[in-house]
């Protein structure tokens, strides 16, 4: 095991590009002393550190068709796009199981990044139980708008995604001089800010947490100042960036299974194309 970190961005169905990074880490036998996963990075995450290769992939392309999974039905019906049944019982206890016990004898820390929708900070919550944690890794999946707040303790939260897209400063505080960042937008992505219309929604709806609306109008500020920060680590050896280098044409909510696999494909290929210098540098 790696005394390094391993970040992991969200992005949707953009997220099986990873699903096929951590494959092939899982093929090579590649393992970090820290994960940091948010929104579906927490997801994937979480079969990586189950040691269940490809399911990762086969969570994303394999419900396609089923409206319980991720519908317009599902939102107006449960208040959730990605059906919360489906999605933390159904799946990973009887369609696709999940190893728990595998996931649970991981020595290193696992973390699932959320946004406490009250404060307007991240908090990340380690997981070291996967039954117990599959809360917080559903936090950092639930998108404003299209999900219901997640209660943990006395708390809410939402998408970890809105507040810390990219955890590399929490892994380096945490002491982790090397990491590696697997990111699910094209080399040069730059964010736009947020449409009026989409704020104006966000005002209504989370009229009693305003941090939410603060934090969707300056995302793009953020998101760009974490791009800048990341290009500075990478330059003196504290990142290891692996990223499609040009827009993969998938969406967050992508439909197209040939679409998907490809992107899976791409995820493995990268990682097989960068493995030299990968290994080098976290070798050295």
């Amino acid at each position: 095991m790696y005394q390094a970190g391993l970040v992991l961005e969200g992005g949707g169905m953009r997220g099986v590009y990873t699903a096929g990074l951590l494959d092939f880490f899982l093929d090579k036998g590649i393992e970090f002393s820290s994960v940091y996963g948010v929104s579906a990075g927490a997801c994937t995450m979480c079969s990586y550190l189950a040691k269940q290769r490809e399911r990762g992939y086969r969570l994303y392309a394999d419900y396609l068709d089923n409206k319980h999974y991720c519908s317009v039905e599902s939102l107006l019906t449960s208040g959730d796009l990605f059906n919360v049944k489906m999605c933390y019982d159904l799946i990973p206890n009887y369609l696709n199981p999940f190893d728990y016990e595998t996931f649970n004898k991981y020595e290193g820390k696992a973390y699932a990044v959320v946004a406490n929708i009250k404060t307007g900070r991240p908090e990340y919550i380690r997981i070291e139980d996967g039954h117990e944690g599959m809360t917080a890794v559903r936090a950092s999946s639930s998108l404003p708008l299209v999900s219901r707040n997640v209660k943990i303790g006395n708390n809410l939260y939402l998408d970890g995604g809105i507040v810390d897209a990219i955890p590399l400063r929490k892994s380096i505080l945490d002491g982790n001089r090397k990491n590696v960042v697997i990111m699910t937008k094209e080399n040069g992505y730059v964010r736009k800010p947020a449409s009026p219309q989409m704020l104006a929604l966000l005002k209504v709806k989370y009229f009693k947490y305003p941090k939410v609306y603060e934090l969707m109008k300056n995302r793009h500020i953020d998101y760009n100042a974490t791009l800048e920060f990341m290009k500075r680590q990478e330059k003196n050896g504290q990142a290891f960036i692996l990223r499609p280098e040009t827009d993969c044409g998938v969406g967050r909510i992508e439909k197209d299974s040939k679409k998907l696999e490809a992107l899976y494909k791409l995820g493995y290929e990268d990682g097989e194309k960068n493995y030299e210098r990968l290994k080098a540098y976290l070798d050295d």
